[in-house]
């Protein structure tokens, strides 16, 4: 039975096509590929490894300082530290590290495309209007559809589901790094052209500093972004918590799961006050500039 719409063009051969193709870009670049990510698999495996290598205490206090040097106050200091120990009273530390390790990784390198791609967008209306389709898709593609041909690239592992985050997570920092630079006033950039400022000048000092806070929701945004894909990494050989909740799925063990749900939880907590504070510190600094 056919719904009598009428066929332009063959589905099907294009499909056959397309299969085609990329069975060919896996044969001829599959090596190169792995490869060139090997590195970024040793970073990956090594930061796990170094995480739960490390007495938990230890860990514990780098967070601590970190959370610190973010909002120089004690408040969210100790809010990290109490949820980094119910961590480990759950019994799940070693997984969450495992999930912290490629959540970092997929952070860090989703922040590094997307800042100056963000930038870029600000800076050209033309490239930003060739960057919003774009944007588009990767928000709003299922992400099944991305673990197909980074599986058939990478195989199952790291290196897929680091790639398949990326793609999910990326598109709110470039997009508020966009809007929060397109926001600076314009005045304040022409008073800095006034005086002799170049046009990086601007960026580095004008534009950036004052589009932080918007940038920082931005970060923070793909920080919870790439937390949220765990689950579905782990079911192309990702581990950690994302496992952990497989697991319970396909066992019917509801306390699994639960408990690795509530883990996932708090490490979304963890992650949003240490953004969350540093922005509010970089936008009260702003405030006090100002005056």
């Amino acid at each position: 039975m056919t719904s009598g719409f009428p066929e332009i063009w063959d589905t099907r051969a294009f499909g056959r096509a397309l299969d085609s193709a990329f069975n060919g870009i896996v044969a001829e670049w599959g090596e190169t590929l792995e490869l060139i990510f090997l590195p970024v698999l040793r970073f990956i495996s090594g930061l796990e490894h170094g995480l739960q290598f490390l007495p938990w205490w230890v860990v514990v206090m780098v967070f601590c300082l970190a959370t610190w040097a973010a909002a120089r106050r004690w408040q969210p200091v100790v809010a990290v530290a109490v949820l980094l120990i119910l961590l480990g009273l759950l019994g799940i530390w070693n997984e969450a590290m495992a999930t912290v390790a490629l959540m970092l990784a997929a952070t860090i390198l989703s922040v590094l495309i997307g800042l100056p791609t963000g930038i870029a967008m600000a800076r050209s209306d033309r490239f930003r209007r060739g960057m919003l389709p774009v944007l588009d898709i990767m928000q709003t593609m299922p992400i099944f559809v991305y673990l197909i041909p980074f599986v058939m690239l990478f195989g199952p592992g790291k290196i897929p589901a680091l790639l398949a985050t990326i793609v999910f997570a990326i598109p709110p920092v470039i997009r508020l790094t966009d809007l929060g630079v397109r926001q600076v006033d314009p005045e304040i950039v022409e008073a800095s052209r006034a005086f002799g400022a170049s046009s990086r000048q601007q960026l580095w000092t004008v534009e950036v500093p004052l589009a932080m806070p918007t940038i920082m929701a931005g970060v923070n945004q793909t920080t919870m972004m790439a937390l949220s894909m765990v689950v579905i990494a782990s079911m192309i050989g990702a581990g950690g918590l994302g496992y952990q909740v497989l697991q319970g799925i396909q066992r019917l063990e509801v306390s699994r799961g639960l408990i690795a749900g509530l883990g996932i939880v708090l490490l979304a907590i963890i992650f949003d006050r240490m953004a969350q504070s540093y922005g509010r510190r970089v936008q009260a600094n702003l405030h006090r500039e100002a005056k």
